[in-house]
């Protein structure tokens, strides 16, 4: 598993006030549910502190539409059960190389390494904060 590091964010928004907002704690659940299905290079932007599109992007590959669909639905399914929210919308799912969840204030991309190599979310968004994600430790 390879995770992006964390780079600083503003000083006015630290770690203990983030961890109190709810779309963080959702963002944070999407990147666990994706660690839980084997998601590799899981990312974590924060999108609101340069964007008013949403809050928190999370970004994470899987190596077959399998694993993006699993990634997908295990996201879907933890944020249901933990917030009881649904997506508002929900983008490639038939495909299955590139699935959007869209929750309005967190938006998670499950995709295939080649589609988010060729896209490259994390430069075209490279302005934003990176954070980084504590997953919790397999026994």
């Amino acid at each position: 598993m390879t995770i992006a590091t964390d780079i600083p964010t503003s000083p006015d928004l630290q770690l203990s006030q983030r961890e109190q907002e709810q779309s963080y704690q959702i963002a944070k659940a999407a990147a666990i549910a994706a660690d839980d299905r084997k998601g590799e290079n899981i990312v974590l932007l924060a999108i609101g502190e340069v964007s008013s599109l949403a809050e928190y992007f999370v970004i994470a590959s899987g190596f077959s539409k399998a694993q993006v669909r699993a990634i997908a639905g295990a996201t879907e399914e933890a944020i249901e059960e933990k917030f009881g929210r649904k997506p508002r919308h929900i983008a490639g799912e038939q495909d299955g190389t590139w699935i959007l969840l869209d929750y309005g204030d967190v938006i998670v991309h499950a995709m295939m390494a080649q589609e988010r190599e060729y896209y490259d979310l994390e430069a075209f968004w490279g302005h934003a904060p990176k954070l980084e994600v504590a997953f919790p430790v397999a026994e």
